[in-house]
């Protein structure tokens, strides 16, 4: 453990301002949905056709158990909406830490030259569960403190703090959950992923047992971390018991994954990598085809996202009619759309979609950055191969990428709707409201290029976009926001299809605009060095 000390402080000072913004954007997140349901559900008439309207399988599967309907104010109509939905967040912020100061250092070479000095075996791995866990507490207390200012029907301090520590104790079993993947990838990007893909197995088995009131399938839900952060039952019973049981698995894991660490040298995985071609195919010789190869995970990653997503979603449509005929503000929000109540209803569902297809852009972007600052982009740059080619092929899997994951979406949500309603012209409609997005995200992409372009040390600032877009796309109408704040967001100016009709000026406009960012990004990259530390 020598030098675990001095590791969280250089952590600390890495992720200081990293941190503090997804403590702030979690915090502030759950605290809105708490303050928006005050306001869209100002009696306990809307707040019972809420539950009436909540008790079908597929709502079920999508918000959480059925207890929470027992009594529902607006404490449980908070935890039942948002624990399975922000909390998913929370466990991403621990994976993301611990990767990244554990196999991203190993991966780099850092952490190699920080081990031939006086620094313990374990101390990477301690530092980063540390800073992941304190990470996991501080949502928790954040929001259990802000929650704890609301005086609303059902809103008690008791609950606030089981509520925030519903959160930290998902946090605090996915920090264990990392520990052991970054024993098993020798890269940073397969042990994220294969967290991730734990967190996703693990929403999956919540929404399977939830799907029945109290029936046969329930017992799959306490086999999920993310059921048991909902079977706290903040503002209900408050229990502890599934808190404790996260504590011990998220202590087993951390345990574990300080066990693996002793069978594997520095730098390598307990998986053998797979040994590669002798020679490279004709595709991976050309720089699309490589970037391509690079991206590969990421893009197949988020396409079964959105997939998932999208089938959940569509399940609902069948019922959107009978689940919100009696909620005055709902009904008001879709009638401003001007469809039916199934179209504006699934229109109104791709804004969040679309905002995760926006996370993928930023991501896929940025990785031209990551080659860049770790080195492997200079020796590639030291060839034949020009600037301008090599970023290019980058952002031309980025647009290329989110316009066939926001589509497949589409498709996906439309498809299943269609089977939940009987309308075969929803798969088309839904096709192409995904694709109406494509413009949106190709902006997204274009800021993520123009800051890699001039100012790659704030490449992270290109997170503005998608998250701005989710908090001004899912809450700002319910918030109140000024009409000018709103327009700063360029999802906000696609076309909700299949309520709206297509509107080609302001997707011609998006476009034109993504097109000069992504021309001015490569421009400033041809004009500057290197950053190769």
């Amino acid at each position: 453990m020598v030098g675990t000390g001095a590791l969280v402080r250089f952590a600390l000072r890495r992720d200081r301002v990293r941190l503090p913004a997804w403590l702030l954007a979690l915090t502030l997140s759950t605290y809105a949905m708490a303050v928006a349901l005050v306001d869209s559900f100002p009696d306990e008439a809307a707040r019972e056709a809420v539950r009436a309207s909540s008790t079908s399988p597929a709502t079920l599967a999508l918000n959480g158990p059925a207890h929470y309907l027992d009594d529902y104010h607006y404490g449980a109509m908070l935890g039942h909406q948002a624990i399975g939905f922000v909390g998913l967040f929370v466990a991403l912020l621990c994976v993301l830490t611990v990767v990244r100061h554990t196999r991203a250092e190993e991966e780099t070479g850092r952490a190699e030259l920080l081990r031939a000095t006086a620094v313990g075996r374990h101390a990477h791995l301690t530092a980063a569960v540390l800073v992941a866990a304190g990470a996991a507490l501080g949502v928790g207390i954040l929001t259990g403190l802000a929650l704890s200012s609301l005086d609303a029907t059902g809103y008690t301090p008791a609950g606030a703090l089981a509520f925030g520590a519903a959160y930290a104790g998902l946090g605090l079993v996915f920090t264990g959950v990392a520990a052991v993947t970054t024993q098993i990838s020798a890269h940073a990007r397969a042990a994220s992923g294969t967290a991730l893909a734990v967190l996703g197995a693990a929403y999956a088995l919540r929404a399977a047992g939830d799907s029945t009131a109290g029936g046969s399938t329930d017992w799959l839900s306490w086999l999920s971390p993310v059921g048991w952060a909902q079977r706290t039952y903040p503002y209900l019973d408050n229990d502890v018991g599934p808190l404790l049981l996260c504590l011990g698995t998220a202590g087993v894991l951390t345990a574990g994954g300080f066990v693996l660490s002793l069978r594997r040298d520095v730098g390598a995985g307990l998986r053998a990598s797979r040994p590669g071609r002798r020679e490279a195919t004709a595709w991976l010789t050309r720089p699309v085809g490589f970037a391509l190869r690079l991206h590969r995970g990421l893009l197949y990653g988020f396409t079964a996202a959105v997939v998932v997503l999208g089938a959940m979603y569509g399940s609902v449509l069948g019922d959107v009619e009978s689940m919100l005929q009696d909620i005055d503000v709902m009904q008001d929000a879709l009638g401003d759309l001007g469809g039916g109540v199934v179209e504006s209803f699934a229109a109104l569902v791709m804004v969040p979609q679309a905002t995760i297809v926006g996370v993928y852009a930023v991501l896929a972007t940025l990785r031209a950055r990551a080659e860049e600052s770790s080195g492997r982009a200079e020796h590639l740059l030291a060839t034949a191969l020009s600037r301008r080619s090599w970023l290019g092929s980058h952002i031309a899997v980025a647009l290329v990428g989110s316009t066939v994951v926001s589509t497949v979406g589409g498709l996906t949500f439309g498809t299943v709707g269609a089977v939940a309603t009987g309308d075969g012209s929803l798969v088309l409609d839904m096709a192409l409201a995904g694709l109406a997005y494509a413009p949106a995200l190709w902006v997204t992409v274009g800021v993520a290029v123009m800051l890699v372009g001039w100012a790659p040390r704030a490449a992270g600032l290109a997170w503005a976009v998608p998250v701005g877009a989710f908090l001004l796309g899912y809450l700002g109408a319910l918030m109140r926001f000024p009409t000018w704040v709103l327009r700063l967001d360029p999802f906000g100016h696609v076309p909700r299809l299949p309520a709206e009709a297509m509107q080609w000026t302001p997707l011609l406009v998006l476009t034109a605009l993504a097109a000069v960012l992504v021309r001015v990004g490569l421009a400033g990259f041809r004009r500057r060095d290197l950053d190769t530390r």
